[in-house]
């Protein structure tokens, strides 16, 4: 039986993506986990692999074709010598200027944070496009299925032979588009420049992506501040004597090591606020996973270390080079950017004295951090001396943590910066 290759949600917040390259020619025969194109999606380039096997016996998108929708039809795949006219013809190729509606059952398995997506003990359920429509078929939950594909992704062996069960009802999705629609639309900005020399610039995926989520979380996330000065003196002294010792190692620390330690410990200590907003609850995490965001040309990516409570100075300092590392060349798997709870986002080594950061959700909180400057400062015994000073800014989801919890997480991550020894016992 023909079966269409649809595209596939290969990142979280991919809603559509560019057939970068087809890796197979019709005609061609596969079996389940062979490449079949490069994708670009809204964060990095990455390869779709075939999950299930047959002969390509049609290609509906054209390389380089972009705007294709989630779900959509890209190719057609069916047995030797079978006639898939009939197929083709029912599964025109896609168009980038297609009306952007969203599919109501499928997509939400495969793209999060979708409301009605399938969830198993708090993650995403992946599948491919032809088990969910068995699944649909048999009332199959996919929550309750263990995926044999790759990287654990559902597919049709996992779903035939399965008991039928009922499917949770889902929650329908919130629309998108219109209510995060604000400010002047395009055409009223181009007649404002109207006889102006200026290069229009195309968005990418990634920064279209960026816009989006960040325009909704600042929309929709009673976002609140909280700021303290930290003086970083004793840890700078503290950091040149490690990075002294470690040097043979080749290993060299950055003042950002520590932060990510000091903000991990101090979710520990006030667990209550190592927390994520999830709709209509609140999940609250024992190891703390945080993102640190990190600047690649057209957009970021927020990197996610887990259990950074539990890694030392160096093994931080080591992932966070490797991440960031291939952050910028587009090389992250979605499971590496997706998750945490809490997040950072340092403009200290561009010169930036403090800012205010936007929550990504759904993280309870987002610290900024600042530059570290010399300012005069009044000590304990009253004497006025300069000490090395950086400002940062907690910024707050409300739902999740009330005020005087986040002082607390701002203080103990304060405290933990002041006092660096105590780090590591």
């Amino acid at each position: 039986m023909a079966i269409e290759i649809l595209m596939p949600a290969l990142s979280p917040t991919m809603e559509e993506g560019t057939l970068a390259k087809w890796l197979v020619k019709e005609g061609d025969t596969v079996q389940s986990g062979d490449l079949l194109a490069e994708i670009e999606t809204d964060k990095a380039t990455m390869e779709f692999e075939a999950v299930d096997e047959g002969v390509v016996g049609k290609i509906l998108v054209a390389e380089g074709t972009e705007g294709v929708k989630v779900n959509t039809a890209i190719a057609i795949i069916g047995e030797e010598g079978e006639d898939m006219t009939a197929a083709t013809a029912a599964a025109p190729a896609p168009t980038a200027a297609a009306p952007a509606e969203k599919p109501a059952a499928d997509t939400t398995v495969a793209v999060a944070p979708a409301p009605a997506a399938p969830q198993k003990d708090g993650s995403r359920v992946f599948a491919t496009p032809l088990a969910r429509r068995i699944a649909a078929d048999k009332g199959l939950d996919l929550s309750a299925i263990a995926g044999s594909g790759p990287r654990g992704r559902i597919i049709k062996a996992d779903v035939e032979n399965a008991t039928a069960q009922p499917a949770p009802t889902a929650a329908a999705p919130a629309a998108k588009g219109t209510a995060l629609a604000s400010g002047p639309t395009t055409d009223q900005v181009l007649k404002m420049y109207d006889g102006r020399d200026y290069e229009e610039v195309s968005l990418n995926g990634m920064r279209k992506t960026v816009a989006a989520r960040l325009t909704e979380a600042k929309q929709s996330v009673p976002h609140f501040y909280l700021r303290r000065d930290i003086q970083l003196d004793d840890l700078l002294k503290f950091r040149s004597q490690l990075n002294k010792t470690l040097e043979p190692r080749g290993v060299k620390l950055s003042v950002n090591d520590f932060i990510i330690k000091a903000c991990a410990l101090a979710l520990q200590e006030i667990p209550e606020a190592n927390a994520v907003w999830a709709g209509d609850r609140t999940l609250k995490f024992s190891a703390s996973d945080v993102a640190v965001a990190v600047a690649v040309e057209g957009g970021l990516f927020t990197p996610v270390i887990q259990d950074a409570e539990m890694k030392s100075l160096s093994a931080l300092s080591a992932q966070m080079k490797d991440l960031a590392g291939r952050a910028r060349d587009g090389k992250l798997a979605p499971h590496e950017y997706v998750g945490g709870s809490f997040a950072i986002s340092n403009l200290g080594m561009f010169g930036i004295d403090n800012f205010d950061a936007i929550i990504n959700p759904p993280h309870g909180a987002i610290l900024a951090v600042g530059a570290g400057t010399k300012k005069p400062v009044v000590g304990e015994d009253g004497e006025v001396k300069v000490a090395t000073v950086m400002s940062t800014t907690l910024s707050v989801d409300h739902r999740v943590i009330d005020g005087a919890l986040g002082a607390n997480l701002l203080n103990a991550i304060k405290a933990n910066l002041e006092n660096p020894m105590g780090m590591l016992a």
